[in-house]
């Protein structure tokens, strides 16, 4: 099975804080939370050391969004908003008629929008980015949601990002 890596749209803004917070997680991250366990095997009995397993438990995740972040940071693509040509496009903002409500969303990485943005975001390999990656205004496509029903999506407008 092939894994497929796509290159994401991030804005300068976007890709320094994923940075910043990469080079920390890394860092004093990792340095604090491998303090926290040692601290918490001295304790002594690890099978019923609560500390010891919440800072494992810690560890683990932040050993995962380093994971996350690399990966991201590796494949981003940085710079402008892509220009709107009336084509959905990772890092448009797309308005779409689903199952008869219009909503307004990014196509794209969660991590372009800043944490105060309350804009929707749908990568591009949700079942919805899928379907409608590449269809332009006007088009009507659809897919199956994880619950079986097939939605109706139909492009309204797709415009470029502004952060």
């Amino acid at each position: 099975m092939s894994h497929e890596t796509t290159e994401t749209w991030l804005t300068q803004e976007a890709f320094d804080r994923r940075s910043a917070e990469l080079e920390q997680l890394a860092g004093a991250g990792r340095t604090e939370i491998a303090k926290k366990i040692e601290a918490a095997r001295e304790e002594g009995d690890l099978k019923e050391n609560g500390g010891y397993h919440a800072a494992k438990e810690e560890q683990g995740k932040i050993e995962a969004r380093i994971r996350v972040l690399t990966e991201l940071l590796r494949h981003a693509k940085v710079g402008e908003a892509p220009q709107s040509t009336g084509i959905v496009q990772s890092g448009t903002v797309v308005t779409a008629t689903i199952l008869g409500d219009e909503s307004v969303f990014l196509l794209g990485s969660r991590e372009i929008v800043g944490e105060d943005s309350d804009l929707d975001v749908y990568s591009e390999g949700s079942p919805l980015g899928t379907a409608i990656l590449g269809h332009k205004v006007g088009d009507t496509t659809s897919y199956v949601a994880p619950n079986g029903k097939e939605i109706t999506v139909h492009i309204v407008k797709v415009e470029t990002y502004i952060p």
